[in-house]
């Protein structure tokens, strides 16, 4: 049998995923992330981030605003972030650069 890690190490391992997606902050139970697109491209973008959503079992609130798309991920019932928000996150973050163009 294997014993189970502790729960503040997988915490830690999140911190440290988070830190490697720029611009995704942190408040409290959420990710936030505001990202400039225009309208074809929120739609793609959109559409990228509800089928990784749907597979992640995860609802984002997406709304746009002056521009600029936002972005919230949370868990479910107020939660602690897991592993599923931070995934997400990365998802999103490949998605934007696949439909934006930017590296």
């Amino acid at each position: 049998m294997r014993a189970r890690k502790p729960r503040a190490a997988c915490a830690d391992y999140l911190s440290d995923a988070l830190t490697l997606l720029g611009g995704w902050t942190q408040d409290g139970v959420q990710l936030k992330r505001v990202l400039v697109c225009d309208d074809s491209q929120h739609a793609a973008l959109t559409e990228r981030i509800k089928v990784a959503a749907d597979t992640l079992r995860i609802r984002p609130h997406i709304r746009r605003l002056d521009g600029h798309t936002q972005i919230c991920l949370a868990a479910q019932n107020g939660a602690a972030i897991t592993a599923g928000e931070v995934t997400l996150a990365a998802r999103i973050e490949d998605a934007y650069r696949t439909v934006v163009g930017r590296p």
